[in-house]
């Protein structure tokens, strides 16, 4: 069992028989009574949002997790197959555990799973991925010098919000954590 004081982005613990990821955190102490802690979480199973309110001393249980290396392979259907890097074991992993990162997910590329009593229930990837945008609208000239910028398709299907002299064939740098543009590589 774990304090929820110990609660912070990123952890992973079981309420009522599910397993959750903090998402946000705020701690409040009003000037009498406990301190409360509100926190968002994200049931790592079905991928449901919730946001719970405790008081300070309250308890949840801790869980224990491995994490492993592993490279994106492919998907088939709705599932996505990985290849851990020390066993080349291939574990299948649902879309509704990839969720919104698989857009930026590359064959090739190395990211890490958590599992939970061997079952991949998380992902983590690297802060940024480096993707080819495939379909682009042209700038017209003069339109580059301002901050305009416009939405681009990229390689995996992930659409961004870029400035407007990004072309088509142009490799971009995206935050996996936002979906935001960073630079062209």
């Amino acid at each position: 069992m774990i304090d929820v004081n110990d609660l912070r982005k990123g952890v992973t613990f079981e309420l009522d028989g599910s397993l959750y990821k903090v998402l946000d955190y705020s701690h409040n102490k009003p000037g009498r009574g406990n301190a409360t802690i509100r926190i968002k979480a994200r049931d790592l199973r079905t991928g449901t949002t919730l946001e719970k309110t405790f008081q300070s001393g309250d308890r949840v249980q801790d869980v224990r997790l491995e994490f492993h290396n592993v490279q994106y392979l492919y998907k088939d259907g709705d599932l996505y197959y990985f290849m851990d890097m020390e066993t080349f074991e291939q574990p299948g992993i649902g879309a509704a555990v990839v969720g919104d990162m698989a857009g930026f997910l590359k064959e090739g590329m190395e990211v890490k799973l958590t599992f939970y009593n061997n079952d991949p229930i998380d992902i983590d990837l690297p802060t940024s991925v480096d993707l080819k945008v495939v379909q682009a609208e042209a700038a017209v000239k003069g339109d580059t010098a301002t901050g305009v910028t416009k939405k681009v398709v990229t390689e995996t299907g992930q659409e961004v919000q870029v400035p407007y002299f990004v072309k088509e064939g142009d490799v971009i740098r995206v935050d996996t954590r936002t979906g935001s543009y960073l630079t062209r590589a």
